[in-house]
């Protein structure tokens, strides 16, 4: 009886509790299986997907490219985007300061984002910061020349974005200002000296002068300090006439450059509306803010997989010349017939 029992016992032992916790062990396993396939998908589920970060780079002040911003904007929203919702943009201001741009160039880049949108001096800045992720310039005066792209129709690299053709408007600038005033002989040029291009505006100006038969006065500018001795040459030398060129430094002083144009009745031409519209006279140039807003295009088209290298570089497709009559009678110049009917607005 005793040996039956002690049998018994080793039976339960060896076998049930062997077989019993094989089983509890193959469920357990299967539980622990399942929560971590089951798990697995569910956080999978729940992570947010990573929202776009575009960063936007810009070489004057937020005031000066305030209707150029808000086109870019307003595209993006018409393309789906949200800002905050899902895109996020980061906004970085070098108020005309060019050293700055290198920094917020980095800054940009250790941000993470997926494309780099600016213009002018910014472009260069970017490009240096890094050569992976997609650049749009957004207004570029000639990105060939400037070694930006490798050419209009393939950009290469990781840039591509529109150009504003500033090379070929520089004599149309001039050519409108000798027509409205005829007996202008001497025209002094405000230009940043030391961007991207080197000497090129006042190479490209200095061409377009001489086939006009005009005398060029040179006035470069590196940083704030040197306006008001480019202003004093333009007395001491008899300047006729005031030009600019298109600049993040020259953009900033806008307030400045228009009361020096006003007070020496000198009549003015600029290179983009924000001039004429700040209270100057004269501007013929590409619509900067029909730029910005076709950069958005371009950014959309990253987003969704387009390489840079395979977008080909834009040329404007709106042009305008501005004449303000208001500034024309500050000066006390008359702006001629002929002249004011070919200008796409008129301020009165």
């Amino acid at each position: 009886m005793t040996k039956i029992f002690r049998t018994r016992i080793r039976w339960f032992r060896s076998d049930n509790l062997k077989s019993k916790i094989k089983n509890l062990k193959s469920a357990g396993f299967l539980a622990i299986g399942l929560t971590f396939v089951f798990g697995g998908a569910v956080a999978q589920a729940q992570q947010p997907a990573r929202i776009p970060r575009i960063g936007i780079l810009v070489p004057t002040s937020a005031a000066f490219f305030s209707a150029r911003l808000e086109a870019f904007r307003q595209r993006l929203r018409e393309l789906g985007y949200v800002e905050g919702k899902n895109i996020v943009i980061e906004w970085r201001y070098a108020e005309g300061k060019l050293e700055r741009l290198p920094d917020l160039a980095a800054e940009l880049v250790r941000l993470k984002v997926d494309v780099i949108v600016t213009a002018g001096p910014g472009i260069l800045a970017a490009k240096k910061a890094s050569p992976t992720i997609p650049i749009v310039f957004a207004a570029a005066p000639d990105p060939v020349g400037a070694g930006i792209v490798s050419s209009l129709a393939r950009p290469g690299g990781n840039i591509t974005g529109l150009s504003f053709m500033a090379p070929d408007l520089d004599g149309k600038r001039l050519e409108l200002l000798k027509e409205a005033f005829p007996k202008v002989a001497r025209v002094a040029f405000l230009w940043q000296s030391g961007g991207p291009g080197g000497n090129l505006p006042l190479t490209d100006m200095e061409a377009a002068a001489k086939a006009l038969g005009l005398k060029l006065l040179s006035l470069p500018v590196r940083s704030l300090d040197d306006f008001e001795s480019a202003f004093a040459r333009a007395k001491r030398e008899g300047a006729q006439a005031l030009i600019t060129n298109t600049s993040g430094l020259i953009n900033t002083q806008q307030r400045q450059v228009l009361d020096f144009a006003a007070k020496n009745r000198l009549p003015a031409m600029y290179p983009t509306s924000e001039f004429v519209e700040a209270g100057g006279l004269m501007s013929y140039a590409p619509s900067f803010a029909d730029q910005w807003r076709r950069a958005a295009d371009f950014v959309d088209k990253i987003l969704k997989g387009t390489k840079p290298a395979d977008i080909p570089v834009e040329q404007p497709m709106k042009f305008e010349f501005i004449i303000n009559l208001k500034a024309a009678k500050q000066i006390g110049v008359t702006i001629p017939p002929n002249v004011l009917v070919r200008a796409d607005k008129v301020i009165r």
